[in-house]
């Protein structure tokens, strides 16, 4: 446990340094370019160089602001994106705390960041950071819902809200949960997009949108006070990722061979690959399609994977090669039917835009 906690408090710091320079390296290989090469061989020292630059910088807090809310609001957040991490079994036996109510404490622990970003916005005396604050409230309070959710469904196959008890139930490939029912592998898709919404990250980066709101709710920071705001993102999109491969991808289960901590790192990393290739490829969506998106799809489909788990339940009271071939079967089919769809409406082509003479008789009529 002691061991445990010594590499927790020295390497899960270090993660978002590597994370920024990954996601240079990616957006710039997506964009044809090479990205940060001066600073060391390939550029790799690049992020301790901009980390450096930033503790050399101006400590700025607004006049007319809250001083104690300005200076307290980027601890929170920090603090609160690492705590999450000492829940998250990342080996057999390598786990800070093995708790009984795991998943509910990362929930409570992740849910405070909201609280941080409100802080952080209303002591910065700024619209811009106001409202990117509220906006952050709106989005993160209401993704909790389907994320909240999709974690219960999972909860309802394994009977346990232990972490490490729901990793030991998914020894191979096929007693992964996204595999054991075709609900839970919807329950999947619906967690990892509403985690990229909880984490603020494109196409769902409101709260701190350029185009609109400068940098959102850390628009007034500078220096290392933005730097934890930085850090804070990277560390949880790191996070969430170890959760989703932990509940549905088996944690530290390998796939084939590769099991223990490299294989959940394999797994995590993929994730998050994941979410740097969305982001750079995806536009930023409006507010409105954003909470759209939450109240309209995603919340109705948890809870039909909630009641469609425990109908599996019902009709598959334990786990047999019949239940797991019929759902691997099932998901199977959905994917065949989802494509066939997608492909016939792509395939339609656009609305060609109607021709004058329509557009006079829709003005007469």
């Amino acid at each position: 446990m002691l061991a445990c906690c010594v590499i927790f408090v020295a390497v899960v710091p270090l993660l978002p340094l590597g994370l920024v320079l990954a996601e240079r390296k990616v957006s710039a290989h997506i964009q044809d370019r090479v990205g940060p090469m001066r600073v060391g061989p390939h550029g790799i020292l690049q992020t301790l160089a901009d980390g450096v630059k930033l503790i050399f910088k101006e400590d700025h807090i607004p006049r007319e602001g809250d001083k104690f809310l300005f200076v307290v609001s980027p601890y929170i957040i920090f603090a609160c994106s690492f705590a999450v991490f000492a829940a998250i079994p990342f080996g057999r036996s390598i786990l800070v705390s093995e708790l009984n109510i795991g998943i509910f404490y990362i929930m409570a622990i992740s849910s405070v960041i909201v609280m941080g970003v409100i802080m952080a916005g209303w002591a910065s005396n700024s619209k811009w950071s106001l409202l990117g604050a509220m906006r952050s409230a709106a989005q993160i309070v209401s993704y909790e819902i389907p994320i909240g959710l999709g974690i219960l469904s999972v909860v309802m196959l394994a009977q346990t809200l232990n972490m490490q008890e729901i990793v030991k139930g998914q020894d191979g490939i096929a007693n992964w949960l996204i595999f054991r029912t075709p609900f839970t592998f919807i329950a999947f898709f619906v967690f990892f997009i509403s985690s990229i919404a909880e984490v603020n990250r494109t196409p769902f980066d409101l709260p701190e949108a350029e185009s609109e709101l400068v940098a959102g709710f850390h628009t007034e920071y500078s220096g290392m006070r933005f730097a934890l705001f930085f850090i804070a993102e990277y560390a949880n999109m790191f996070a969430v990722s170890a959760i989703a491969s932990t509940l549905f991808l088996g944690g530290w289960h390998g796939a084939i061979t590769l099991g223990g901590l490299l294989g959940v790192v394999i797994k995590t990393l993929f994730l998050v690959f994941v979410m740097m290739w969305i982001r750079w490829t995806l536009p930023r969506l409006r507010v409105d399609q954003l909470m759209n998106l939450c109240w309209k799809y995603f919340i109705p489909i948890s809870f039909f994977n909630i009641l469609g788990v425990g109908i599996w339940g019902l009709i598959f009271p334990k786990d047999s090669r019949l239940s797991i071939i019929i759902s691997i079967a099932a998901i199977i089919l959905g994917l065949i039917f989802t494509f066939g769809v997608l492909g016939k409406s792509l395939s339609k082509g656009p609305k060609p835009p109607p021709s004058s003479a329509e557009r006079r008789v829709s003005a007469t009529t």
